[in-house]
């Protein structure tokens, strides 16, 4: 995403007009952008938080056997770690292996491009500590120095002077500020871009995890993406669809729900485009294997293309408060539940119903990639691949954003002329009312749990907040899982 906005800046620039950035400090998003204009300022006492990459999670095993829960895993692939939070206490070597090669990847992208923009040596955004810590020293520990010392910065400044430079370049308002337009009133000014015409290009978003059923607010949910494409397919002056997909999976049932409604749109003559966003892994990658042609960014987090199923079971715990639970069913299935062990047998019934669904993903992409089986395997496995890699190993078609997407949905439906037609089922009353609630009331049971406890332990208050979400959206009819977990915890 951060790409997509820095292209549009260095679009603006080629119009000669000048773009600044100031900050009072700098994230590491933040400064990416900010590393495209012409000139950056920053406070005095400001600072740019360059951390690098990283992928870390909680784990959850100990936690588990202190309270007597058992965790019952059915997974294929040797780098699936999805479920490794509930199984393990620390991250696996092949995790760690595949989450190293995606994350240098990345982190070369950032400082090769941010190196560019400020012409400087990219060694100088990653310097050894001992380095930093001299450079810090040779500054009396001013951060806001060093950036400028490094040339991360042209210039500090303070608010007031900030206001009297850019009052010399954009002249002063009746405000006694410099002559400026908000971002929300320049918006609100823009007219529609889009030509009059009656060919249309579909643009259906799948963002968030994918789960079974209706769509709930920052989830793709199944039955919500299918209707969408649905109906696009009946509308006559649909010409072609884009996908947009930042997702890191979910429910295999509905991302092949998703990807029959792919299938029924290319029968109907319409071919159907995918455009990668940050994230399309697992069943993310699942809804696009299919289409007519799969674009993906440079840095785009894909592949993952494994399949698990986990459920827990608290008769230990249970047994130690006194309660048990018997009785009699007609089959080994009919007692299985949360508070039952599982029975003799069962598991076994998982890993088969799992081992069938990997080998149905892997097939999807043998059958749409032009793969034999034993290629798709190789590269599967549960692997994370970046989106340059994706290309090179025959995942994607073609590196590139958006734009990309919607010339090669031009060239595929064989128009002219055409305007885009974003498709979205808009949040009711209700649902924006029970987004709200929902989020509050997570907030207030973990203020509850946690007690009032330091500001600095938030990090883990909003880690287990995230955890309990990602559990909540795990609805599988059958219990089967494309899902990335690491894909979307990086920072």
């Amino acid at each position: 995403k951060l790409r997509y906005i820095a292209k549009a800046i260095t679009d603006f620039k080629q119009s000669g007009k000048p773009v600044y950035a100031y900050g009072d400090n700098f994230s590491q998003s933040q400064y990416y952008l900010a590393s495209y204009a012409d000139k950056v300022f920053m406070s005095p006492d400001g600072a740019i938080l360059l951390t690098g990459y990283g992928s870390y999670t909680l784990y959850y095993k100990s936690l588990l056997e202190k309270l007597d829960v058992t965790t019952h895993v059915f997974r294929v692939g040797t780098y699936k770690s999805a479920i490794e939070p509930y199984i393990r206490d620390n991250m696996s070597d092949a995790a760690k292996e595949a989450n190293t090669v995606w994350l240098n990847q990345l982190w070369q992208a950032y400082t090769s491009d941010v190196a560019k923009n400020r012409n400087i040596d990219a060694a100088e955004l990653t310097p050894k500590l001992p380095d930093f810590i001299a450079a810090l020293k040779s500054v009396d520990g001013d951060f806001a120095k060093l950036s400028v010392k490094l040339g991360l910065v042209d210039s500090l400044m303070t608010h007031p002077e900030m206001t009297q430079e850019f009052e010399k370049t954009f002249g002063t308002d009746q405000d006694h500020n410099f002559n400026q337009i908000s971002y929300y009133d320049y918006l609100a000014s823009l007219t529609d871009i889009n030509v009059p015409s009656k060919n249309k290009i579909a643009v259906v978003i799948a963002s968030g995890a994918i789960i079974d059923g209706p769509q709930r607010p920052g989830t793709t949910g199944g039955d919500t993406t299918a209707e969408l494409l649905r109906e696009a397919r009946f509308d006559n002056n649909v010409k072609a669809v884009i996908l947009r997909v930042d997702s890191p999976g979910g429910s295999a049932f509905a991302s092949e729900l998703i990807r029959n409604e792919v299938d029924a749109l290319q029968k109907a003559g319409k071919p159907v485009v995918v455009s990668m966003s940050s994230v399309a892994a697992s069943g993310g990658y699942w809804i696009s294997s299919s289409a007519d042609k799969i674009i993906a960014n440079p840095t785009t987090i894909t592949g993952s293309i494994g399949i698990f199923a986990v459920m827990t079971t608290f008769e230990k715990g249970l047994n130690k408060l006194g309660i048990y639970n018997d009785g009699v069913g007609t089959t080994p299935f009919a007692g299985v539940g949360v508070t039952r062990a599982l029975p003799q047998g069962v598991g076994e019934i998982f890993q088969l119903g799992v081992d069938h669904g990997y080998q149905r993903f892997i097939g999807l992409v043998s059958k749409y990639r032009h793969m034999s089986l034993a290629q798709v395997d190789k590269i599967a496995q549960g692997r994370v691949w970046t989106g340059a890699d994706a290309k090179r190993l025959g995942l994607v078609d073609e590196l590139g954003d958006f734009d990309t997407a919607i010339s090669a949905a031009v060239d595929l439906a064989k128009i002219n002329d055409y305007q885009i037609e974003w498709m979205q089922q808009p949040l009711s009353p209700m649902e924006m009312f029970l987004q709200q609630f929902t989020t509050e009331a997570r907030t207030q049971l973990l203020t509850m749990v946690l007690g009032d406890m330091p500001k600095a332990i938030t990090p883990v208050t909003e880690k287990i907040s995230a955890d309990l979400t990602s559990l909540a959206n795990f609805n599988d009819p059958k219990g089967q899982y494309a899902f990335c977990l690491n894909c979307g915890t990086f920072n």
